[in-house]
């Protein structure tokens, strides 16, 4: 194992980050992509991912675009749950989250929380920026800390703390110099019991000055103004003065300039340092304590000397104390303030600027020389980064060097030459002894069971010239790791933990943080680097070292091309042989049996090699775990060798099998035999699915790779893994396929797995998996039914095959395992002869059982064994009938006709296979499910269901029957391949003769149309079809109940947004209202009405037949019983979900005025749609009662209008009903459609007489039926459809009213003829009518006829027949008399 550098985390959009805090590389990215056309990529939006760049071919001017990473100020938190990237003024805070990637998959992503402007003095920058975990004080907490704070330089010299959501907590001007760096040392266990213990503590950096908060102190004070802050803008309370910063403040003197600091920490001199220092600041008479004194040391980089050390004694200088400066004047709580000033009598705006312009008193520094340096008067420190455990520091310069320093000391150790502009960071990892867990009584991070834990530090160096990230060994360790990086990245080194931990709080934490990581802004990944503690190790003192560089040089070679084998295997041996771990040595093993380019006798002798090199060793140094695993790997590598050359023989193949021969074979008779390959046949004939098959290699064998991956060999037994299906179906193909071709010894076959070890009863899943998974290959060969019967019996025999204490009186578990098996596959065909082999063979295993104790049982009288074969021969027999029903139903689910409808296929499903378990486990209307979604498939009509129904259906087959919808009938004929689909729908219904029921095949496929409408309303034919369904269910009860469940879960909300959007508009809305409008309904969530006007048209239609079927059958139940619902016998165990036939019967009765009452309302609405009415509001030809109504349970009692209604509403019910019988009639004399619209509109709309659906409709709205029989007798003669009017005249109760209306537009016509055309005759003809008449005549308006091209003779009948309806003491006879006169002698000009 080396080092590897792992993802950690990734930014949601670091592109907008740029442009917030660059604006300047947003105009110049946005002028680039015009430039080079890139404007199909999205630069700007949060949620569009990361922004990928390739890191090649990259223009100058793209380079400041990627290099803005380097001029920010970036802090990350330890915890890694706040990043802060700030510049200038700005700021962006950063948080991960669990987000989906490109690839569909969770990972952490930094996304912006808050961003913003920080500063608040004028033209003031941010310096510098750190982000410290604040410890939880709760003692549930499990290691994560409480909240983050972030704390920011600035160059006016404040120091400002906020929280992460941005809010200003407190600001502190402790010195008026700019910040240069801000950093952090929290509470660290102590690794050896005399090191001396470090106080948590927060560094401000000047230029001149040094300003070390205390940690305690600050962090009881950023708790203090966290509180204040969250109470104050909760409810504006006044704030509490919280506690004082404890802070201390050095002038550091005697140095030309400072760049950086590292705070060290407390230290204590042993007593010869004590005497040496002593001696050197006070000479030859200096005095020295008794106990050497404890003093804080600081080392600064800089100019003047290149590295300044500091000390200062404790207890030299008190800390000050700060007033803090709350910052519960932010935005929240001023604004509450400035708003309540008025009436609590605060200060004045012009009071609070000025106390704002004051800014605090600045305490001065305590000097503090520079005890001694390391001169360098060209050199400049850049950086200085302090080691995990105070020991040791890198410093860069100005010169592109890296100089590790020991602190302790005060000299120079090493130094790197080449890596300008680096950054660097620290890695210390622990050893791993075993990894045990740690005695909980003395716990310890450094601390192991069995001692000491050992601690490595390694340096990590980045040089953004090069693009290179590399790890050292310290402190004059070798480069342990390197890797290639952009040349644009940042390095990020916390350097500290928690804050607010100590020696007691800290007892049990294992808080989750990280040491070091990687920005690369180019692909906006986040990574950390991982090292391995035998890194840090010499070759010389490490074995595993030298193991893991063997590991390394044998992975090589694994890997490359072999030119010669031999070769090959002598230095792998050797390589094997020399590693000393067991560990690397079963790793290397383990790659090696992985290696697809060692064969398989190299790979034989190597692990032979091995395993005798082990054999030589002393026993009780051998790793037990290494020797077992060469053992078990060489046993299988045999195994595989001995089956792969048995599949290598050639044997002759038997001769072709008879059905006789099958008979014999499967104890079956010869006409069941016939009746099974006829039921094969129309399965592979049927089972033609539209999918890719490649032409197997026959030379394909399993590779020993994968056959040691799929077993395992421990205590003398061969084990199958726990596999997936494809990997089953490949280890069986490679043990039992070519026995089942006849190419190989079965009996050879099973006799090596017996002698392995092999559990038959893991083979035999095998065995069946393989023979399943080739049903298409085994269906064409019949031979293979014989060779399954001899590997079958064969591996029957195996010992631990079949129990010899079975009681014969019980089920056999090994022929239930196979049943089980058959029983769950989809493939029905191979399943099906799987069984049948299977019961033969139970048969023969289970005589010769009996055979053996037929002696003893005789002596007995026993007689038990005949039933205890009969027992289990009982669930062969049911399983067979079983899965000759699933053939039967598979062939019917996958035959497909001729031609398809283009509508139906784009919304069908493919039909998902079936077992006899699906069956089973279905519930019992499983079976007419999958028939329905095969009929919506089919697109086929209720009627050829019917005809399947029928005895003689196959004699008629050809010849369509006659009734309904003659023409959709006799296409479907023409489309399909009816023939084969009323065989094996015969078929089907008489092995479910139950389940596919007339009744339940018709309630499935009502509930399957409607629910395809309901995912696309715009087919509109699918919830005409499913009504034509549902008026096929023969039972009133299941009517009635799928009825009910279709409105109330599909048809209730539509309607009622559709009555809503009517009666809104006033008239028959156009296409855009439909299919956008949307209504709140009561009680309810918005409803859409979703269809276009026309899919609106057809689904009102189909409202009102099913309002109307409902009708129906709520009058029938009362004559009807429910129906039985049966099972068949061969499914009476089935179990599942309720079927629709069993939920219809559950529901309950409707109220029958309240379907009538929706039903009136369907019907106006379905007029008015189809007619394109207008000026009709819906809702006013109903009172409030029975608008209350509406659109309410139909099971429910509802106060409906009852008596007499108002008068004002019977009126426009009467004028919308004549308005409704002039629409029909106007259809009447349009021409016939021929587009192909007319062919998708149902033929209940073309056949509707519309007429008498008026005079029904006035019966429901207490309108006089003969007032609207009288209107369209006149409206059929006024548009000149005489021949229609005579026959409806009949049906008018007051024909003397009639006649007077018809009278004047028999006026009407003669007045057109005679006046109008203004001919010679005709003038003359009126010169000769009596004076009366022709007056009477010149009082007509013809204006008001809709057709004036009446013929003569069609008025003389008009005529006649109102001298038949008129009395003779009629005050109008003598007119009609004179109207007969002219019309005669108008007929004979």
């Amino acid at each position: 194992m080396s080092c590897s550098l792992l993802h950690f985390c990734s930014f949601q959009d670091l592109g907008t980050v740029r442009d917030f805090l660059f604006p300047q590389v947003k105009e110049e990215s946005s002028s680039g992509e015009k430039e080079h056309n890139w404007e199909d990529e999205d630069w700007g939006a949060w949620e569009d991912g990361e922004l990928k760049e390739p890191r090649e071919d990259r223009s100058t001017s793209n380079v400041p675009a990627l290099s803005w990473l380097q001029d920010c100020v970036i802090s990350l938190s330890p915890t890694n749950d706040l990043m802060v990237i700030a510049r200038d003024q700005k700021a962006v805070f950063l948080v991960p989250k669990w987000k989906p990637n490109e690839k569909a998959k969770d990972e952490m992503q930094y996304c912006v929380t808050w961003s913003g402007i920080l500063s608040v003095e004028e033209g003031e920058c941010i310096n510098s920026t750190i982000c410290i975990p604040l410890a939880s004080q709760k003692r549930s907490s499990t290691g994560r800390p409480d909240w983050t704070c972030i704390i920011v330089g600035f160059t006016s010299g404040y120091v400002r703390f906020y929280t992460e959501n941005g809010v200003l907590l407190l600001a502190q001007l402790l010195n008026e110099d700019p910040v240069l760096q801000l950093k952090c040392r929290t509470y660290e266990i102590p690794r050896h019991p005399g090191v001396t213990e470090q106080h948590e503590e927060l560094s401000i950096l000047y230029p001149v000055a040094l300003v070390t908060i205390d940690g305690f102190s600050l962090f009881q004070s950023l708790r203090a103004c966290r509180n204040q802050v969250a109470r104050a803008a909760a409810s504006g309370a006044e704030s509490v003065q919280p506690p004082p910063l404890t802070y201390k403040k050095w002038g550091l003197q005697d140095v030309d300039m400072i760049v950086d600091h590292a705070s060290i920490g407390i230290m204590t001199l042993c007593p010869f340092d004590q005497l040496k220092t002593a001696s050197v600041l006070g000479g030859f008479n200096a005095t020295v304590k008794s106990s050497p004194p404890a003093m804080s040391e600081y080392v600064t980089v800089g100019s003047g000397p290149f590295a300044g050390f500091f000390y200062a004694l404790e207890g030299s200088t008190q800390p000050l104390l700060s007033h803090v400066a709350l910052a519960v004047a932010s935005k929240l709580t001023s604004a509450l303030f400035n708003a309540a000033s008025g009436w609590l009598g605060w200060k004045s705006k012009h009071e609070e600027e000025l106390v704002q312009k004051q800014k605090p008193k600045v305490e001065p520094a305590t000097p503090l020389a520079v005890r001694f340096g390391i001169p360098d008067s060209r050199r400049r420190g850049e950086n200085i980064c302090l080691s995990p455990c105070n020991t040791l520091a890198a410093v860069t310069d100005d010169f592109g060097r890296i100089t590790l320093l020991d602190v302790a000391r005060g000299v120079a150790i090493r130094m790197w030459k080449g890596y300008r502009d680096a950054q660097v960071g620290w890695i210390q990892v622990l050893e791993d002894l075993h990894e045990r867990e740690a005695e909980k009584s003395n716990f310890s991070p450094f601390r192991s069971p069995i001692g000491l834990r050992r601690v490595a530090q390694f340096l990590v160096i980045y040089a953004p010239r090069r693009g290179i990230l590399e790890v050292w060994s310290t402190q004059q360790g070798p480069r342990v790791g390197a890797f290639n990086v952009g040349k644009y990245c940042r390095l990020l080194y916390p350097g500290y933990k928690i804050m607010g931990l100590n020696n007691v709080t800290s007892q049990g934490w294992q808080p989750q943080t990280f040491q070091i990581c990687l920005i690369d802004p180019v692909d906006g990944n986040v990574k950390t680097v991982n090292v391995p503690f035998h890194l840090a190790l010499s070759d010389k003192k490490s074995e595993r070292a030298k193991d893991m560089h063997l590991l390394k040089r044998l992975t090589t070679l694994l890997k490359a091309k072999v030119s010669n084998p031999e070769n090959m295997e002598t230095e792998i041996k050797m390589h094997l042989l020399d590693i000393k771990y067991p560990a690397m040595k079963k790793q290397a093993l383990e790659k090696m049996l992985a290696s697809k380019n060692i064969p398989l006798s190299c790979l034989t002798n190597l692990i032979q090699a091995l395993l005798d090199s082990l054999m030589n060793q002393d026993p009780e140094s051998v790793d037990e775990g290494l020797l077992q695993f060469c053992l078990s790997q060489l046993k299988l590598l045999h195994l595989y060798t001995c089956v792969d050359k048995l599949n290598s023989k050639d044997l002759e193949n038997g001769v072709a099998k008879t059905s006789d021969d099958l008979a014999t074979l499967l104890r079956l008779e010869e006409r069941e035999v016939v009746k099974i390959q006829t039921l094969l046949d129309n399965y592979r004939q049927g089972n033609t699915r539209s999918t890719v098959h490649f032409e197997e290699d026959k030379n394909y064998k399993l590779p020993i790779q994968m056959f040691l991956e799929y077993l395992e060999y421990e205590k003398e037994v061969v084990n199958v893994k726990k596999l997936s299906e494809d990997e089953c179906v490949a280890l069986g193909d490679f043990f039992f396929w070519k026995c089942l071709c006849g190419e190989s010894s079965a009996e050879e076959v099973c006799h090596l797995l017996e002698s392995a070890g092999a559990r038959p009863q893991q083979f035999l899943t095998l065995l069946l998996s393989m023979w399943l998974f080739k049903e298409r290959e085994i269906l064409k060969n019949q031979d293979s039914i014989h060779y399954l019967h001899v590997t079958l019996s064969v591996l029957n025999q195996m010992k631990g095959a079949v129990d010899n204490s079975w009681d014969l009186q019980s089920v056999n578990p090994w022929w239930q395992q196979m049943r089980s098996v058959c029983a769950q596959s989809e493939n029905v065909g191979a399943a099906l002869l799987a069984a049948l082999v299977g019961r033969s063979v139970a048969i023969s295993a289970t005589n010769s059982l009996v055979e053996k104790d037929v002696e003893v049982q005789i002596s007995d009288g026993m007689t038990d064994s005949w039933e205890a074969l009969s027992l289990d021969m009982e669930h062969w027999n049911l399983l067979l009938r079983q899965l000759e029903d699933c053939l039967i139903l598979q062939t019917l689910l996958h035959s497909k006709g001729k031609k398809t409808s283009s509508t139906t296929c784009q919304h069908s499903e493919p039909l998902a296979s079936i077992s006899v378990k699906k069956l089973l486990e279905g519930g019992r209307g499983v079976v007419a499910d999958g028939v329905a979604k095969w009929v919506f498939n089919l697109n086929l009509v209720p009627s050829i269901l019917k005809q399947a129904h029928q005895p003689k259906a196959l004699e008629n087959a050809e010849e369509p029957m006659e009734g309904e919808n003659n023409v959709l009938i006799s296409e479907k004929y023409k489309e399909l391949d009816l023939k084969r689909i009323l065989e094996l729908l015969q078929l089907a219904y008489e092995r479910f003769p139950c389940s596919l029921e007339s009744d339940a095949l018709h309630a499935h496929c009502c509930w399957e149309y409607v629910v395809q409408w309901n995912k696309d309303p715009e087919e509109d034919r699918f919830l005409s079809v499913s009504v034509d369904h549902l008026k096929c269910i023969g039972n009133a009860h299941v009517q009635r109940g799928v009825a009910v469940m279709m409105w109330n879960t599909f048809i209730v909300k539509r309607l009622s947004a559709a009555a809503y959007l009517m009666d809104k508009v006033g008239k028959a809305p156009k296409d855009r209202l439909c299919r956008r409008a949307s209504f709140r309904l009561t009680g309810t969530n918005s409803q859409d009405v979703g269809m276009s006007d026309t899919s609106m048209t057809s689904f009102l239609g189909s409202c009102s037949l099913l309002l109307q079927t409902l009708m129906e059958a709520e009058v029938s139940c009362d004559e009807m019983k429910e129906p039985s619902l049966d099972i068949e016998d061969t499914w009476s165990s089935v179990e599942g979900p309720t079927s629709i036939v069993d939920l219809a019967l559950e529901q309950g009765h409707v109220h029958y005025p309240l379907v009538q009452h929706h039903y009136v309302l369907a019907v106006v609405m379905h007029g008015i749609m189809l007619f394109g009415m207008k000026s009709v509001k819906i809702f006013s030809l109903f009172d409030s009662k029975g608008k209350n109504a509406f659109f309410k349970e139909l099971t429910s009692i509802q106060l409906l209008p009852s008596g007499e209604m108002d008068p004002n509403i019977v009126s426009l019910r009467q004028q919308f009903l004549m308005k409704l019988v002039s629409a029909s009639v106007k259809e009447l004399i349009k021409p016939p459609k021929t587009e192909c619209t007319s062919e998708q509109q149902s033929h209940q709309e073309q056949k509707e007489d519309w007429s008498s659906v008026a005079v029904e409709l006035s019966q429901n709205l207490q309108v006089d039926e003969d007032v609207i029989r009288r209107h369209y007798v006149c409206e059929l003669y006024n548009h000149g459809i005489d021949h229609i009017g005579e026959e409806a005249l009949l049906q008018v109760h007051d024909q003397e009213v009639l006649a007077s209306q018809l009278l004047v537009l028999t006026g009407q016509r003669l007045a057109y003829a005679l006046l109008h055309t203004q001919t010679k005759e005709g003038m003359e003809l009126l010169a000769r009518l009596p004076p009366v008449l022709c007056t009477w005549l010149k009082a007509m308006d013809p204006h008001d006829l809709q057709n004036t091209d009446v013929p003569i003779i069609a008025t003389a009948k008009l005529v006649s027949k109102l001298i038949e309806l008129l009395p003779e003491n009629h005050g109008q006879y003598s007119l009609v008399l004179h109207l007969l006169e002219a019309v005669e002698a108008i007929s004979s000009l």
